[in-house]
């Protein structure tokens, strides 16, 4: 599946986040040309926490990304939670599958360290170059390319067998498509902002702290705020602090109406001087996102076109953490395009490339499954309160808790843990 003459590449990825990264890497590594379509300049933001979990360090080692710490790759031990006025610090659980360590780096940084590794591994990348939509075969309706905008308004149109949509949580070029958000999928909403932190307690923290509960002043002498927080220290003298919130469906996102930005700035100013959450230590302005969760929008493939990462809704119920899926779904998606251009026939080809969201769901399916329950109980004020207060103290629960909200669990064999997390992702159903 080689493209024709008329064919700027094999394959055409649209965004250049950590998805599109990976597929462009994983493509080129594999011999294919690649042709990255990127609407900004790097470097360039994205909202997002800025954690990476020993999952998403993983498939960062995979792709040959250098993490060397004197490279400003920041290690973390693990999840430093605080609830019930208590406070406990998690370990990543120590498995085969993944590293004993996960890591932090601030978008600005991670987006253009990933698309230059793309670029090493043979990719193409054209910046400031709007995407504006599909191009489609008149006679089947197949993608075969797509339509964008340069930076000085020229139109132009860039062909390929296959165009992968990694153009996040809106995903213009899906919806285009006809390819819609499913309304029964988990929603979240997270606004973060960066303070200063050299020379404080924050500065270089070995743990990835998470808020379930947030407090407007001293516990018990003040309100309690909705949603969860965090603080990631970033190990280059900043720290990302942020907080969200997530429901079942995003109708009751939606009805919640709260306003972050105000609880965020209501949280900070109370927390402890010597943190340094202060408005003279901010750095830059207090900015939000939605969080698409639980495979959100299908089907991942559909007639020459691959959604991954927030275009395909693949962030977990469990902890908002989407880098990592994002990372795996370009190597998933890379791999089904390898694939595909050795068969010979044009139903082979399709099979192949449809596999792509087969496995996907066969990987993820069930634990988004047992994530999307987890939201639907956790949206109980009353059960929140038990499972924080009396749940998660008790040893074997915050042992069970850990591996399965930061999904570092042993797929096959492992303790009784590993085991019985395995066994649920397996029998729930996986649509």
């Amino acid at each position: 599946m080689r493209a024709g003459s008329q064919d700027d590449a094999d394959v055409i990825v649209v965004g250049a986040g950590p998805a599109g990264s990976s597929t462009a890497h994983w493509c080129a590594t594999a011999g294919l040309s690649v042709l990255v379509l990127e609407k900004s300049a790097f470097p360039r933001d994205k909202i997002c926490g800025d954690g990476l979990t020993p999952r998403a360090v993983a498939e960062l080692a995979r792709m040959g990304v250098d993490l060397d710490p004197a490279d400003g790759w920041i290690r973390n031990e693990g999840l430093r939670v605080f609830a019930g006025r208590r406070s406990w610090e998690l370990p990543w659980p120590e498995v085969t599958a993944f590293p004993g360590y996960g890591s932090a780096m601030a978008r600005t940084k991670l987006d253009h360290r990933l698309v230059q590794h793309a670029q090493r591994s043979g990719a193409k990348l054209l910046e400031r170059t709007k995407v504006t939509g599909p191009l489609l075969d008149e006679r089947t309706g197949r993608t075969v390319g797509v339509t964008a905008q340069t930076a000085d308004k020229r139109d132009v149109v860039y062909r390929a067998p296959v165009v992968v949509a990694a153009d996040g949580v809106s995903s213009r070029f899906a919806t285009a498509l006809g390819i819609t958000r499913r309304d029964d999928r988990p929603m979240g909403t997270a606004y973060r902002t960066y303070f200063r932190s050299e020379g404080t307690p924050r500065h270089e923290d070995a743990w990835m702290e998470s808020h379930l509960e947030l407090w407007s002043g001293r516990p018990g002498k003040s309100d309690l705020l909705p949603g969860y927080g965090w603080i990631f220290a970033l190990g280059d003298g900043t720290v990302n602090v942020g907080l969200g919130s997530v429901s079942s469906t995003p109708a009751k996102q939606s009805a919640v109406g709260h306003d972050y930005r105000d609880l965020l700035v209501r949280w900070t100013r109370n927390t402890p001087q010597e943190w340094g959450f202060t408005p003279e230590n901010q750095l830059g302005p207090v900015r939000g996102a939605a969080l698409p969760m639980g495979f959100n929008r299908s089907p991942m493939y559909r007639d020459g076109t691959i959604l991954v990462g927030d275009a395909a809704g693949m962030i977990s119920p469990f902890n908002g953490e989407g880098i990592a899926y994002a990372l795996q779904a370009g190597r998933v998606a890379a791999d089904a395009i390898a694939q595909a251009r050795t068969r010979t026939s044009d139903a082979a080809r399709e099979a192949v490339l449809g596999g792509y969201a087969e496995r996907m769901r066969a990987d993820l399916g069930g634990y988004y499954t047992l994530g999307r329950a987890f939201v639907r109980l956790i949206e109980h004020p009353a059960i929140m309160r038990f499972g924080t207060r009396y749940a998660l103290p008790v040893p074997v629960v915050m042992q069970f808790v850990v591996k399965l909200l930061s999904d570092c669990y042993e797929p096959r064999g492992g303790d009784w843990v590993d085991r019985l997390i395995s066994t649920l992702t397996r029998v729930v159903p996986t649509a």
